[in-house]
This record gives C-alpha cells, structure tokens and sequence, in this order.
C-alpha cells in the first residue's frame, strides 16, 4: 500500500517545481504515510569502511537533507548511512531560483544551489539531537564570500565534530565559484592539514570532481594518501553535458544522475589503481546493478541521490536487499570479497 503510495507521490512531486517538490518530499518523511522499513542488512551486507560499521554499503549523499532536519526518518528508510549538508560557518542563501532542474529524457538533474544552508551552528544543533541508528557525517562546505575558503572547511568540522561519525571535505562543488582550486595538489595539501589538526577522532573523507584528467587524479590520490585521508568520494556532479536529450540540458551547473555513471566510475577505478585508500562510490546509481558495478569498479560503499527524484525515498532499500542476492549469486561471501573485482573494465 505504501509502495503504490509512494509512486502516486513522486508522480505529483514531478509536476511541481523541482526545489519545492524537494521540499515536500522532506517534509513528507515526517508523516505517517512515509514508507520506513528501518536498515536493510545482513552478514553479506553488513561492511566496515574507514571505522565505520555499515548495515549496509547504500549511502544518501549530501545535498538531499541540507539542513539536517529529517535524519530521523531517513535513518528508518533503508540507507546503511547518511551524509547530511553541505554546512558552511555562516548561515547563506545559495544562488537565485530557479537553482535545480529535471532532465526526465536523461533520469538526471542540473542543480546551481551555491551551498545554500542554514549554517553550521543551526546544523551542529539538530545533529546533536539526532537518535542512534546508521552512522551520519557531514558535507563540509565554504562561504561563498569568505575571506578564507580553506579555513571554513575546518570551522565547520571543530563546531560540528562531537555530533557526526564522519566528515566530507567538499571542494568538487562546481556552484562556488573557484571552488574547485582548490583540488589543486598544493592548495588541497593545505586546506587538509587544516581540517586533520581540528578533527579529533573523526573520519575525514574528500569528495572530488569528475572532471579531472589522469595527471589531477594521481596528485590527488597522493594528497589524499600523505594526508591520512580516510575514504575519496568519487564523484561530485560533472560540467560535460555530452549526450544529454532533455530541455533544460544546457542549464549552468552541475550535472548529476544518470549520464554521470560511466564518467564517474572510470574516475572510481583509476582511483583504484592509484591508491589503497577506501573508495566511495557516486554518480549514477538507481539500481542493485549500479551499485555492484561501482562496487566491483572499486568502491567499498555507494551513495545515492538523484536516483530518488525517478525512483522514491523506497529506493535505497530495494537496492541494498538485491545487492545481496546479486553478492550471493557470484558467490561472495562478504560485500568486502566483491570490492575491485571488475577494475579493469572501466581502465
């Protein structure tokens, strides 16, 4: 009953603008009609990546609970562990609306939201009040006019660390505007000494761009590596709009969603080749199918977001119960013995 309530749901979401319908959909995890079966788990399924226990290796990337305000249900929905933000020092509005765009023709989305949060103290709040469940870290994120980009990213985390089990450095966003200097290999270097010296015990993962050649793949994986990074997210939303069929492609911004999963899965596995440090895999993923191809690309876990606009919050739970029957038909006994399996494919 739910599931058919579900689809006539995302169905009317998609006739309305699509930052509002986002809105909604946040808004409805909190009634009784959302679908929260709890985490989806089992031996097969359950993993460790950078000290973290999962149920389950399907994550909810950053950007779909900006604000922490829904980690509760969304805990509940079947996601083996959530990613909320990205959260700057101070509290700003992003860019103008219209700001997130469907591609229907292409299962994907354009979005330009330029971090729009409701700042780190406001986050820091609602994450201190959040129940026990699956682990949660956040995106970590820089003021569009600050004086000092890098240091934002550490402000954010020395505020927000006693409250989150990991944390993202996210210098791959393409909406702030000379943002992505700073995956430079000296600047990057720079920005992370800063972020590791105010960690404490907290996981520090980087999530990069997927518009990088070899040569900024190798200096990152280096940089990554001197740096004790705990896990690279790969990847971030891509500038490329090659292929794409729908209306809104030309849109300035960052392109998520389907068309994004062979370009982000190469990165995923040149990764791979370049560094011993765990992987996560993004961009992309709307099925079981993706997710064990990211994983065998050489991801240690998934995450997932623009595969909910098409799909449902139910999702992420269909997609972790048929990861375990497609590990169990290849006779993996572990999510683990399946990680890398198929590197040489996407080289």
């Amino acid at each position: 009953m739910k599931r058919a309530i579900e689809k006539f749901g995302v169905a009317a979401l998609r006739r309305l603008d699509p930052e509002t319908a986002h809105g909604l959909a946040l808004r409805a995890l909190h009634t009784p009609l959302a679908d929260l079966p709890g985490p989806v788990t089992s031996d097969r399924l359950r993993t460790r990546v950078a000290g973290l226990t999962l149920p389950n290796p399907i994550g909810l990337a950053a950007g779909f609970d900006k604000n922490a305000t829904a980690i509760a249900p969304l805990s509940r929905t079947g996601f083996g562990w959530i990613e909320v933000g990205a959260a700057t020092p101070l509290p700003q509005p992003g860019n103008p609306r219209p700001r997130l765009f469907r591609l229907s023709k292409d299962a994907a989305a354009i979005n330009r939201f330029g971090f729009n949060n409701d700042g780190m103290q406001a986050i820091a709040a609602r994450l201190a009040k959040r129940p026990d469940g699956v682990p949660v870290g956040l995106n970590l994120g820089a003021n569009k006019n600050s004086a000092n980009r890098a240091e934002d990213f550490a402000r954010v985390l020395q505020h927000c660390a006693p409250f989150i089990d990991f944390a993202t450095v996210n210098v791959s966003s393409p909406n702030t505007e000379k943002l992505r200097d700073l995956q430079g290999p000296m600047a990057l270097a720079a920005l992370l000494d800063g972020v590791m010296q105010v960690r404490g015990s907290v996981p520090v993962f980087l999530k990069i761009a997927p518009d990088l050649d070899d040569q900024d793949l190798a200096d990152i994986a280096k940089v990554a590596t001197d740096a004790r990074i705990s896990a690279i997210i790969a990847t971030n939303t891509t500038l490329d709009r090659t292929g794409l069929h729908s209306g809104h492609a030309q849109e300035k911004g960052g392109l998520s969603g389907k068309p994004l999963f062979e370009k982000s899965t190469r990165v995923l596995a040149k990764l791979h080749d370049l560094t011993k440090v765990p992987l996560i895999g993004v961009g992309g993923i709307s099925s079981a199918q993706d997710a064990y191809a990211k994983i065998r690309a050489g991801a240690s876990a998934v995450q997932l977001y623009t595969g909910l606009v098409y799909g449902g919050l139910s999702l992420a739970a269909t997609i972790a119960r048929d990861l375990d029957v497609l590990l169990e038909q290849d006779g993996h006994p572990t999510l683990d013995s399946a990680v890398g399996t198929n590197v040489a494919h996407w080289l």
